[in-house]
C-alpha cells in the first residue's frame, strides 16, 4: 500500500507552482529594465541547470545520456526555454507582466490548433467552443486602447505568440522524443543547453553583459529568486504534486498563474488592470477550462510528468 502524501508537503508545493510561477512574470518584468534579456533568461537558466547537476551528483544520480537524448534535450530546451521563455523575457520589455501571463495562459489553445494542424487530430466539441471562448478572450485582450496605445506594444504581442508557438510545438515535441528517464537530469540539460543558445544569441544581437554586483539590489534579487525558486523549487514541486495528486488538480495552476500574475504586477509595478482584462481573463480561462476539461493534452504539466516517468511549464 502506498504512503498516503504529506499534507504539509502538498500544500507547500501548490503554493510553490501557484504563486512561485505566478511570480516569476513579476520579476522578470523587475530584471529586464536593468538587464538584457537574452542575458537575464541564459543566467538564470545555465546558472539553475548548474545547480541541479551538482545537486545529481550530491544524490549519486547517474548524468550519463545517449547522443540522441543530448540531441533531444537540445531541441527541447531551444524551443522551452531559448524562445519560448526568453523571447517572453525581451517581450516584457514592452508589456505589461500580468498581460502577457494571461496571453500565455492561452496555451493549451495553441497546442490544440497545432495539434489539428500537425497531426490531424480532431477537435472534440467541448474543445471548439474552448477554442472559441479562448480566441474571444485574446481578441478582447489585445484589442484595448490601453494596451495598443503603449509604445512597441504591437511587437511585445508578437513575441509572446511566437513564444507560444515554440513552447506548443515543444510539448508535442517531447510528447515523442528519447529524453533522459530522471526528470532532474533531463531538467538540468534542458536548463544548460537552453541557456547557452541564449548565450549565443544574446552575443548575436549584441546584448552588452554586466558584472552582478553592479546590479541594483532589486535586480540581484529578482536573479536569485528566478533561479532557486522560479526555476529549480517551483519545478521540483511541479513534479512532486505529479506524483501524489491527480493531474487535474495540478493544472490548476494554468487558471491561477496569471491571477497572480496580474495582482502582483498592479501592486507593485502599478500596472493597469482594466475592466476589459478582468472580462478578457474570465472568457479566455474559461475558454482553457474547456480545452482541459475534455481531454488532458501535452501542456507543460505533461511535459514535466513524462520527465518524471518516461523522459519527457
Amino acid at each position: 500500500m502506498s504512503k498516503a502524501p504529506n499534507p504539509v508537503f502538498v500544500i507547500l508545493a501548490f503554493f510553490s507552482v501557484y504563486v512561485i510561477w505566478g511570480s516569476t512574470y513579476l520579476l522578470n518584468k523587475i530584471a529586464v529594465t536593468e538587464l538584457p534579456p537574452f542575458m537575464l533568461a541564459s543566467i538564470r537558466f545555465m546558472s539553475a541547470g548548474i545547480l541541479i547537476f551538482i545537486l545529481c551528483k550530491i544524490l549519486g544520480i547517474s548524468l550519463q545520456i545517449s547522443r540522441k537524448q543530448i540531441f533531444n534535450t537540445i531541441i527541447a530546451g531551444f524551443l522551452f526555454l531559448t524562445v519560448g521563455n526568453g523571447v517572453v523575457v525581451w517581450a516584457l520589455k514592452y508589456i505589461d507582466s500580468g498581460f502577457a501571463a494571461l496571453i500565455i495562459s492561452a496555451q493549451p489553445l495553441v497546442i490544440i490548433l497545432l495539434m489539428r494542424i500537425l497531426d490531424g487530430k480532431k477537435i472534440q466539441l467541448m474543445s471548439i467552443v474552448g477554442v472559441i471562448l479562448g480566441i474571444t478572450g485574446i481578441y478582447l485582450l489585445v484589442s484595448q486602447k490601453e494596451i495598443l496605445g503603449q509604445e512597441n506594444s504591437l511587437l511585445g504581442m508578437g513575441m509572446i505568440f511566437l513564444a507560444l508557438i515554440s513552447w506548443a510545438y515543444g510539448s508535442l515535441f517531447v510528447a515523442k522524443s528519447n529524453l533522459p528517464t530522471n526528470y532532474f537530469v533531463n531538467t538540468a540539460y534542458q536548463m544548460v543547453s537552453g541557456g547557452a543558445l541564449l548565450l549565443l544569441a544574446s552575443l548575436v544581437v549584441g546584448e552588452r553583459w554586466s558584472s552582478p554586483v553592479i546590479w541594483t539590489s532589486a535586480t540581484q534579487l529578482s536573479m536569485v529568486l528566478l533561479i532557486l525558486f522560479g526555476s529549480i523549487v517551483a519545478f521540483t514541486s511541479f513534479n512532486y504534486l505529479l506524483k501524489v495528486v491527480s493531474p487535474e488538480k495540478v493544472a490548476t495552476s494554468t487558471y491561477v498563474n496569471p491571477i497572480i500574475a496580474m495582482l502582483l504586477g498592479w501592486y507593485f509595478l502599478n500596472e493597469i488592470v482594466t475592466t476589459q482584462s478582468i472580462v478578457a481573463a474570465f472568457i479566455l480561462l474559461t475558454g482553457v477550462y474547456f480545452i482541459n476539461t475534455r481531454k488532458r493534452i501535452p501542456t507543460y504539466s505533461s511535459f514535466s510528468g513524462k520527465l518524471n516517468n518516461k523522459g519527457s511549464k
